[in-house]
C-alpha cells in the first residue's frame, strides 16, 4: 500500500516536471473585428486584429489572406511587407498599419473596394511553428441613386409600367407600392449583373384600370437598409382603350340591331302587316344576332383567357396587338356576317 502511493507521488511530480520544461501551445490567441463588417463600394475598407495578452509581434509573420493560406491578400514577415508574394487582385490595393505591432496591433487597410472583396479574410499571427487566426466577415455594398420609371403605350390588357435601376450589391429588395404604401403584386421580377459584378434589376406592373392613382418603384439594400424610390401618377388618360372598346362594341350592336330592324320591317312590309304585330321575324332576327355574338364573344374570351405569352417576355405588346387585331377581324366578321344571314333570311322568307 505504501509503495503504491510512493509510485503515484512520483509520477505527479514527473508530470509536473514534464510540464515546466515543454512549452506551452497556447502562446496567444487572436481577436479582431466582429463582422459582419460593412463596406461601401469603392471606398477604404479597414480590418484590425491583435494579439491576447498583448506582446510584440515584429519578429512574427502576419498574413491576411481570403479562402486560400497560399494566396495572401497582404504577407508581412521578418519586419518587412512581402509585396510581390499578394495575390494579383490585391496588388498596391493594400497597407498594413503598424504603429501598435509592438503591443500585437495591427490593422490591414484595401482601398477602392470591389464586389469581388466581399467575403472572408483570415488575420493569421505565426511565431515559430506555433500560430492563430481571426476570422471577419465582410460584406460589400452599393447603392444606386438612380431609379427610372418607363410607361409603354397602353393596350387592351391595361398599362405596363417598368421599373429599373442598375448599380446595387448585394441584389436588392424590390416592390411596388400603390400611394397608401400597400404592396402591389409585380407581373415580373428579373435581375441581371454588369461586367463589375453589380446587379441591374428591372420589375414590370400590369395595371389594368385608374383605381390605382399613384405607382412607386421601391428599392432596398438589404444590408443597410438603404431605400430609394420614384413614383409616377397614372391619369384616366392612360385607360382610353377601355372606353374605345365599349365605343366598338356598341356601334357593332347599333349597326346589328339597325340591320335586323331593317331586313324586319322589310318582310313585314311585303306581308302587309303591322311591325307591331309581325313578332316572328323579329324573333328570328334576335336569335341571329344573339347567336352571332355569342360565338365571336366566346372565341375573343376563349383567346384572351387562355395563358399565352407572360409580361416579362419582350412579345408580349407583340402578341396584345395581335389580339386586338384579330378582336377587330372577328367583330367585323361577326356584324358581316350577321347582316349577310338576316338579309339572305328575310328575303327567302
Amino acid at each position: 500500500m505504501g509503495s503504491t502511493g510512493l509510485r503515484f507521488y512520483g509520477h505527479c511530480v514527473a508530470m509536473f516536471l514534464l510540464q515546466m520544461i515543454t512549452p506551452s501551445s497556447e502562446q496567444f490567441t487572436v481577436t479582431g473585428s466582429e463582422g459582419p463588417f460593412l463596406a461601401p463600394l469603392g471606398g477604404t475598407l479597414e480590418l484590425s486584429c491583435q494579439l491576447s495578452p498583448p506582446q510584440n509581434a515584429q519578429h512574427m509573420e502576419i498574413r491576411w489572406f481570403r479562402n486560400h493560406y497560399t494566396q495572401p491578400v497582404h504577407l508581412y514577415r521578418d519586419g518587412k511587407d512581402l509585396h510581390g508574394e499578394t495575390t494579383s487582385k490585391y496588388v498596391e490595393r493594400t497597407e498594413l498599419l503598424k504603429d501598435a505591432i509592438g503591443e500585437g496591433i495591427v490593422t490591414l487597410r484595401i482601398l477602392s473596394v470591389t464586389v469581388d472583396d466581399d467575403g472572408p479574410y483570415h488575420c493569421v499571427f505565426k511565431d515559430g511553428d506555433f500560430y492563430e487566426e481571426h476570422i471577419t466577415e465582410v460584406k460589400v455594398t452599393a447603392v444606386n441613386l438612380r431609379v427610372q420609371i418607363h410607361l409603354h403605350p397602353p393596350n387592351t390588357k391595361g398599362l405596363i409600367v417598368e421599373c429599373h435601376s442598375g448599380g446595387w450589391f448585394p441584389r436588392p429588395l424590390i416592390e411596388w407600392r400603390d400611394d397608401r404604401g400597400k404592396v402591389i403584386p409585380a407581373a415580373s421580377k428579373s435581375h441581371s449583373q454588369d461586367g463589375d459584378k453589380l446587379f441591374i434589376m428591372k420589375t414590370t406592373l400590369l395595371v389594368k384600370d385608374s383605381s390605382s392613382q399613384k405607382v412607386i418603384c421601391c428599392f432596398q439594400n438589404p444590408l443597410t437598409g438603404q431605400e430609394q424610390r420614384t413614383s409616377v401618377v397614372l391619369s384616366d388618360a392612360f385607360f382610353s382603350w377601355n372606353k374605345i372598346w365599349k365605343t366598338i362594341l356598341g356601334i357593332i350592336l347599333s349597326v346589328m340591331v339597325f340591320s335586323i330592324m331593317v331586313s324586319s320591317s322589310q318582310l313585314c312590309y311585303r306581308r302587309k302587316r303591322s311591325w307591331y304585330t309581325c313578332t316572328v321575324p323579329w324573333a328570328i332576327g334576335i336569335l341571329i344576332m344573339v347567336f352571332s355574338v355569342l360565338v365571336v364573344v366566346g372565341v375573343m374570351l376563349w383567346m384572351h383567357m387562355k395563358k399565352r405569352v407572360p409580361v416579362s417576355d419582350a412579345h408580349f405588346e407583340l402578341d396584345t396587338l395581335w389580339l386586338e387585331d384579330i378582336s377587330v377581324i372577328l367583330c367585323t366578321l361577326m356584324v358581316s356576317a350577321t347582316m349577310l344571314i338576316s338579309y339572305v333570311y328575310f328575303r327567302l322568307r
